[in-house]
């Protein structure tokens, strides 16, 4: 089984996570949803397959290349 984790481009907060461990993902489907200087970056997943873990919850302030997710597919 292919492991992806899924890494956040900015610095910001996870304004919303819209999915939870166990969710069957298709490639492109939003994970969660971050806010960064006033804009919303949804966060998608690179492969379809299952979303194993969400490494945030809601609110947290999150670095760039940080681990959010991982997908395995």
């Amino acid at each position: 089984m292919a492991r992806h984790e899924v890494e956040s481009e900015v610095t910001g907060n996870v304004w919303k996570v819209l999915m939870t461990p166990g969710a069957a993902v298709s490639e492109g489907d939003v994970i969660m949803i971050l806010e960064s200087m006033k804009m919303e970056i949804p966060v998608e997943s690179p492969s379809d397959g299952t979303l194993a873990e969400v490494c945030v919850a809601e609110e947290q302030q999150v670095e760039e290349d940080q681990l959010l997710a991982v997908v395995e597919a």
